[in-house]
């Protein structure tokens, strides 16, 4: 799927550059992705938070069993 229209950006390629070292949209926008317009800014936001987010573990007293990326505060200010 295309993310970012000025650029004619895909989401695979955003994840490749993530999966490289990009962390921020900062970073993607060193790489050409989300330097215009910004209106893929949300979508580049979410795209990081799922590549530095935590797998849940089977353990319900683990702090990261009960992290939900939506409503946890630390994962909006991306």
């Amino acid at each position: 799927m295309i993310v970012c229209i000025c650029r004619g950006v895909s989401d695979r390629r955003i994840r490749q550059e993530i999966a490289r070292g990009a962390s921020s949209i900062d970073e993607l926008r060193r790489c050409g992705i989300g330097d215009q317009c910004g209106s893929c800014h949300p979508v580049l936001q979410l795209l990081l938070a799922e590549a530095t987010a935590t797998v849940p573990c089977a353990n319900a007293a683990c702090a990261c069993a009960n992290s939900d990326p939506r409503t946890d505060t630390a994962a909006q200010t991306l």
